[in-house]
């Protein structure tokens, strides 16, 4: 009965709790071991007869596994938290030295797994677990660093907020071929927004409907600034002449929230770059609407990786 409420709980999903639940990570002076830092996880149990059940699994204290050294061939290790419940049908797992306190969760590594493995069910499909990491040993290596790692943690139910921002220009603003360098325009195109303390992505897609061109051909490029970053130039390329024509245009990206950055309320703008020899102008007014779609996610956490 526990093991289906927990099931019920987690939405019959698996994976872990918290964004920085279970990550690994090389030791602070690689060696030939990496350590788990603590946290939860849900697990499905995948023991036969066992539909609709899972178990919530918590690793209190920081567990250190070894990794053992490879010879003259490069080798792939999958790093897991697997149940181990010997009282299950069918299950073989030895019984713990003390039933009442067990333990019947532990941290495993599974050797020699192909390099192309993302998941427990790949290598080993009946077995009560979640991948947390896969190691990428090269040959003739002890000691493991952080670049080796990767990884596999997915969350059991990652939360989302997605909020829609809008300007609508009451004034002409316009933007011409100058000085070759970044503008923060339109202005009417900033907003301050609130971080979520446990948003670790977010997307962002800002939308320009009724953006004008005029005067000549224009070549220009339009970026967001976000929590301290710039995001990914979408470049505009028209080569209409000289007549005043609108068009819509799309500013979109990913972005990594850096911890620092959570739980605080950050300037979102766009950056425009007029690029020469191209002599036209761009103009948002009253016939343009400005509309930036921000969507934070929880995904799990590689901040101090």
């Amino acid at each position: 009965m526990a093991r289906l409420l927990a099931y019920a709980a987690f939405g019959g999903a698996e994976g872990v709790v918290g964004s920085a639940d279970l990550g690994v990570r090389a030791l602070s002076s690689p060696a030939a071991a990496v350590q788990i830092r603590t946290g939860a996880c849900a697990i499905i149990n995948r023991a036969a007869g066992a539909e609709y059940q899972a178990y919530a699994a918590r690793l209190p204290t920081a567990d250190q596994v070894p990794i053992a050294a490879t010879g003259v061939s490069a080798r792939s290790d999958l790093i897991v938290a697997r149940i181990e419940n010997p009282y299950s049908y069918g299950e073989t797992w030895p019984n713990p030295s003390d039933p009442k306190v067990g333990p019947y969760v532990h941290t495993r590594v599974i050797s020699g797994v192909p390099k192309t493995t993302t998941s427990v069910r790949q290598v080993r499909p009946s077995d009560s677990a979640v991948a947390l990491a896969r190691i990428d040993i090269p040959a003739n290596t002890s000691s493991i660093t952080q670049a080796m790692i990767t990884d596999l943690r997915s969350m059991v139910s990652p939360r989302r907020a997605r909020k829609l921002f809008t300007s609508f220009p009451e004034s002409e603003s316009t933007l011409t071929s100058s000085d070759d360098k970044w503008h923060n325009w339109p202005g009417a195109a900033r907003w301050n927004v609130s971080v979520p303390p446990w948003a670790t992505e977010v997307n962002l897609v800002t939308t320009f409907a009724g953006f004008k061109f005029s005067r000549d051909d224009v070549f220009a490029a339009m970026q967001h600034s976000f929590i301290g970053k710039l995001g990914e130039d979408t470049t505009i390329d028209d080569d209409q002449g000289k007549g005043n024509r609108r068009s819509t245009i799309v500013v979109a990206d990913s972005l990594y929230v850096p911890a620092n950055m959570r739980g605080t309320v950050q300037p979102l703008f766009i950056q425009t770059y007029m690029h020469k020899p191209e002599r036209g102008a761009v103009t948002v007014d009253a016939a343009t609407s400005i509309i930036a779609d921000v969507e934070f996610v929880e995904a799990p956490d590689q901040d101090g990786f």
